[in-house]
């Protein structure tokens, strides 16, 4: 269940990352609530999973959700380069997160 804390935690950082500009540096107050909600809303699922997830691992994964979900918004509906090393270079990412998943389980049956 953890696991499904923080990749819920992930998508309300790209959700509030991608809402954080429309907020005209938190002057629009609808808006401004909107993406406050789901900075608190992240921040609890992360707390949630950490009570089962290792906090440094957790708090890498979460980070890379948002950092590759927030790109792949920019990407692709907001005409943000997509250039091929730029893409590499996310792949990294999301090779970091499924390897801390992987090497996490191994460590919860005790290989």
């Amino acid at each position: 269940m953890s696991w499904l804390y923080l990749i819920a935690a992930g998508l309300c950082k790209i959700v509030y990352a991608a809402a954080m500009p429309r907020t005209a540096g938190f002057t629009r107050l609808g808006l401004s609530l909107f993406c406050i909600g789901f900075i608190a809303a992240s921040m609890y699922l992360l707390s949630l999973a950490t009570r089962s997830i290792p906090v440094g691992t957790a708090y890498a994964v979460w980070v890379g959700i948002g950092a590759v979900g927030t790109a792949a918004y920019g990407m692709l509906w907001l005409g943000e380069d997509r250039s091929v090393a730029r893409m590499a270079c996310f792949g990294l990412i999301l090779m970091g997160i499924v390897g801390l998943k992987l090497l996490t389980l191994r460590s919860d049956t005790g290989a």
